[in-house]
């Protein structure tokens, strides 16, 4: 195969807003033994990449610097120490850092097969919270078929993961939306039952949807105040998975109902966890879910398409909160497909 001489990439010119996001030419990344070099065709936007143009998520060592936590497309070299993949395959990956570009290196146990009939934006989509929500609410937190869970965020990103990994492991999610277009959304996804938290006060409410039991598990990115009404809507021995901090990253909690009803409270980035780790999460997500993305009739996660060009104004609508979904960054070969 051909490469060219550079690609485009988005770098953060200076911490700030969205207008310090600048795509500029500079070489394909170096290839590792154990990589393979990804022809991007769409790169998901997260929380995290928000974070580290405002300058408060720097990579970790040895990371990329530009932003870009998700890609999917097409693999264009593979490392001499990888095996089961071939040149021209369609792929989803976890970087670690340099999603926004036209080629990024990812290491191979980071990488996954495209469900059949996904459009490569939709693939884009998936790996940052899938990843996170494996890592944190499957493994971490031992979610198993018949846990009730408590998603904040549903329409969301993160809250979309939430709500699928649960339904395909047989877990009933318990949806915290703003609005009834997001609602709909989240009951698309599976979410049997949905609480607006702009005129319903959610712990009464989830009390009320498991008999007054309380939840099993809760996945948080609110942080703040909600922790406190987290712990009133958990049942005993229940577990709240931190997985963001949009509201704040300080709380008030009350100590004498966390002991007394047996709770964890956990936290954990992804992107400083190593290869192997990642991996591991990798080799989960293609056991345990992937079958069930290429099933007929899977609800694939709503996106919503920038041009790579156009990162500012992806960033802004992130911020802004009101999107539905993901949103994805696609680039001139992936407009082409």
């Amino acid at each position: 195969m051909t490469f060219p001489d550079s690609m485009t990439v988005i770098a953060i010119a200076s911490p700030g807003g969205p207008e310090v996001l600048t795509a500029r030419q500079q070489e394909l990344p170096d290839l590792g033994a154990n990589d393979v070099l990804v022809r991007v065709a769409a790169a998901g936007v997260n929380g995290p990449d928000l974070a580290q143009r405002r300058g408060h998520y720097d990579p970790p060592p040895g990371a990329s610097p530009l932003p870009g936590l998700e890609v999917a497309g097409e693999i264009a070299a593979i490392g001499a120490a990888v095996t089961g993949w071939r040149l021209g395959d369609r792929v989803m990956a976890l970087t670690n850092g340099g999603g926004y570009a036209e080629y990024v290196a990812v290491p191979a146990g980071q990488v996954l097969p495209v469900p059949d009939q996904w459009l490569l934006s939709e693939a884009a989509a998936l790996p940052e919270t899938w990843f996170t929500i494996t890592q944190t609410l499957v493994m971490r937190a031992g979610l198993t078929a018949g846990m009730s869970v408590l998603v904040h965020g549903a329409a969301g990103g993160i809250g979309g993961a939430a709500i699928q990994i649960a339904t395909i492991l047989g877990a009933k999610a318990i949806a915290v939306v703003s609005s009834r277009e997001k609602a709909d959304y989240a009951r698309e996804l599976g979410a049997v039952a949905v609480i607006d938290y702009t005129s319903e006060d959610i712990a009464a409410r989830a009390l009320a949807l498991t008999d007054g039991n309380g939840v099993d598990r809760v996945v948080d990115i609110i942080g703040g105040a909600m922790a406190q009404t987290n712990i009133a809507a958990s049942t005993r021995g229940g577990h709240i998975v931190q997985v963001s901090t949009l509201e704040g990253g300080k709380a008030e909690l009350s100590l004498g109902l966390l002991m007394a009803k047996q709770l964890t409270l956990s936290g954990s980035t992804l992107r400083p966890q190593s290869a192997e780790f990642k991996a591991s999460v990798a080799a989960r997500i293609r056991t345990d879910l992937l079958p069930a993305l290429a099933a007929p009739g899977f609800r694939r996660p709503r996106v919503t398409n920038f041009a790579l060009a156009d990162a500012p104004a992806a960033h802004a609508a992130m911020e802004a909160r009101q999107h539905i979904g993901k949103i994805v960054l696609v680039t001139a070969f992936g407009a082409t497909l």
